[in-house]
């Protein structure tokens, strides 16, 4: 018996679902080159143009002179060190909670929480859509697992009056290949009238939402009562890298005790802590980033309905054009590059058969002409796909 790689990768090739990593050989922005070509990029989850600013590069090259490269243990050990502690007291008191706790990454997050809250005898429920890392977590927790309607607090309920033990709901805040928002509300209070707690990955809510960049339960005016379970990812709108967990001082004691993830991990760098804390700073200080990025989000949507593009139910930077065909969705993406635009087609697994599209994310640094841009050749390019179809 042998593991026939071969075949699957040419499976996969058949069904133009081959993936491959384009090489990036410029600073994330707007204008980026990948694979020596300059492009015109619509593809980060750069929301408010951080990831490159100077401040927060400065604030990382003064972190790094000051405390060194490497974390050099995990938090337990001797790791956690002062520029990480200020950035979770920093991130505690922006999300309005007694605690937070720095992860390395979104998915150790994710994966770190949910198995340390629910095991053997509990119950997981978890939108359909939900991130990999969620659903992953899910799986692994042991707990009795069970999935969903999209946004469907009916559907919830259902589960919920068959659930055992203790029960957590996941649900992401913004659903990243889709941009619509999780209806917070309604699932906030299903949740607690089963006596249940509610987990919310807002990774991509930060920032964009809220009218402090404070996310989906700042957006809802939610409280912690209402999601007790606050997850955040700091590689999009704060331009950065890691993720934290917001919530109770029970709540973050126990993901320290109880967290695999956290616990058997190095630290993230001191400096990319510093670093952090800056972009932070920004993301609450410059609201123009937000309003901007709105008015961006706005004139897409408008100029998309002309062209005639099949657009999803977000006002969020995730702005997907579906397109159905995965080939299609390929060939779209490659006539866009041709002409100098860079959006990604997504395809399943990532996204349900039958749905591929084109993700177009918009980021405050962006402006309007870029957007037009965009819009001309997105108009072109389907004109043209529109064509060959017709000659196929």
């Amino acid at each position: 018996m042998s593991f026939d790689l071969a075949a699957r990768l040419a499976a996969r090739r058949t069904d133009n679902l081959y993936r491959q990593r384009p090489l990036l050989q410029s600073p994330q922005g707007p204008q980026v080159v990948v694979d020596g070509q300059p492009l015109l990029a619509f593809c980060n989850n750069d929301y408010l143009g951080l990831a490159n600013h100077p401040q927060v590069i400065e604030a990382w090259q003064a972190g790094a002179a000051r405390w060194g490269v490497g974390g050099g243990a995990s938090h337990l050990v001797v790791g956690h060190s002062t520029p990480h502690h200020a950035l979770e007291e920093a991130l505690a008191e922006f999300t309005g909670r007694p605690r937070a706790l720095l992860f390395t990454t979104g998915y150790m997050a994710n994966l770190g929480t949910v198995t340390a809250l629910v095991g053997q005898g509990d119950t997981v429920l978890e939108d359909r859509l939900n991130h990999a890392s969620l659903l992953d977590a899910g799986l692994l927790s042991g707990a009795r697992f069970n999935r969903y309607l999209h946004n469907d607090a009916a559907s919830l309920a259902t589960r919920l009056e068959k659930a055992c033990g203790n029960t957590l709901v996941v649900t992401d805040g913004v659903f990243s290949m889709d941009g619509d928002l999780a209806d917070l509300p309604t699932l906030a209070r299903e949740t607690r009238a089963r006596g249940a707690w509610l987990m919310v990955d807002d990774a991509h809510g930060f920032g964009p939402l809220g009218a402090k960049g404070g996310g989906i339960v700042e957006h809802f005016g939610l409280s912690q009562e209402d999601v007790p379970v606050l997850v955040g990812t700091l590689g999009k709108a704060f331009g950065t890298a890691g993720a934290f967990v917001a919530g109770s001082e029970e709540l973050i004691e126990s993901l320290i005790q109880f967290a695999r993830p956290y616990i058997y991990t190095t630290s993230q760098p001191p400096a990319l802590a510093c670093a952090t804390l800056k972009s932070l700073e920004l993301l609450r200080s410059e609201h123009w980033r937000r309003e901007h990025l709105n008015a961006l989000i706005r004139q897409f949507r408008e100029g998309a309905e002309q062209i005639g593009l099949e657009l999803m139910d977000s006002f969020t930077p995730i702005q997907p054009i579906m397109i159905g065909d995965s080939a299609r969705a390929v060939r779209l993406s490659q006539m866009l590059r041709e002409r100098g635009i860079m959006v990604t087609a997504i395809r399943p697994p990532t996204v349900p058969a039958g749905s591929a599209r084109l993700r177009v994310t918009l980021s405050a640094a962006h402006n309007e002409a870029q957007v037009r841009l965009l819009l001309d050749a997105l108009d072109e390019c389907f004109r043209l796909s529109g064509r060959e179809s017709d000659h196929a």
